[in-house]
């Protein structure tokens, strides 16, 4: 799978973009832009609608490239990992249905 960083990277070079109009875009140096493209920095979720902007995608198509990476990488090394999601899964759909005993 790829990664999120390649994710953008990807989408920036299929549109011809260069990395310094879309660092600017996104209002950041294009050594940044370059360290997230790279995974050596992680991208903020306030980048995210940005992003989907720039790339002419849906923001949930960015933003469930970025969440499902992040909570993999999270839960990737633990032996219940799996087990773990469904749970969240779970928590996820009562804390939607149930917005005010949630909190």
């Amino acid at each position: 799978m790829e990664s999120f960083g390649y994710f953008i990277r990807t989408k920036r070079e299929d549109l011809g973009m260069p990395l310094r109009k879309l660092a600017a875009f996104l209002d950041i140096d294009q050594s940044t832009l370059s360290k997230i493209e790279r995974n050596e920095r992680e991208p903020n979720k306030e980048m995210l609608p940005l992003l989907a902007k720039a790339f002419k995608l849906t923001d949930k198509e960015v933003s469930v490239k970025f969440w499902g990476e992040k909570i993999a990488y999270e839960l990737k090394d633990e032996p219940y990992g799996l087990d773990a999601l469904k749970v969240a899964e779970k928590q996820m759909k009562y804390y939607k249905t149930n917005k005010k005993t949630a909190q």
